[in-house]
This record gives structure tokens, C-alpha cells and sequence, in this order.
């Protein structure tokens, strides 16, 4: 299974107000760049994950993200973007630019 345009479509337009955005599948997943810059993934079940590690790793934590799990246990650098912003462009733009500001 991979995503489908549908969920390419979704996350994008959730992050327009970024600008600058690039996009490539990747693994029946989408990894997404603002200038050249990934910063997000998009998992085959659609669930949307920011890049993060140190200070705004704990912070996606606290805000009730999940670590990205894959199947045989081993974990990566992304956090599920927090529930209240999946539905929120303003709200996903600010996690999204946070965790641009953390890769700087």
C-alpha cells in the first residue's frame, strides 16, 4: 500500500502556507522539503510526521505526539504532527516551522 494522491493533495494544501514546498515518494510514503529542507513525512496510513529531535522532540511529546515506529520496532527522528493541527493549516504551519527552525 502506499499513499494515495489524495493524501499528497491533503498534506500539502495543510502546509500551502509555507511556501516553497517539494514533495517525493519515498518507501510507499511522501517525504516533503520546504527549499530543499525535509522536514515532514507522510506514512503509507496517511499519519503525518515532522522531523524533530532534542528540546522539540520533548516539546512534540508533551503536545501527545507519537515517535514514527517502524514494523520491526526501530524508530527514526519524527513525531506525528499533534491531533489539533491535522485539521488546522495555521496551526500545522507553526509545528512545521518550529521544526524547520530545530533543523537550522
Amino acid at each position: 500500500m502506499s499513499v494515495s494522491d489524495g493524501d499528497i493533495a491533503r498534506v500539502l494544501e495543510l502546509f500551502e502556507g509555507l511556501g516553497g514546498l517539494g514533495h517525493r515518494r519515498m518507501m510507499g510514503g511522501l517525504s516533503i522539503y520546504r527549499d530543499g529542507q525535509i522536514f515532514a513525512i507522510l506514512s503509507r496510513a496517511g499519519d503525518v510526521y515532522l522531523k524533530a529531535s532534542g528540546d522539540f522532540a520533548a516539546e512534540m511529546e508533551a503536545a501527545g505526539a507519537r515517535k514514527f515506529r517502524m514494523a520491526d520496532g526501530r524508530s527514526m527522528h519524527y513525531w506525528t504532527l499533534p491531533e489539533e493541527a491535522l485539521d488546522d493549516p495555521e496551526l500545522a504551519c507553526d509545528w512545521a516551522r518550529r521544526a524547520l527552525a530545530a533543523l537550522s
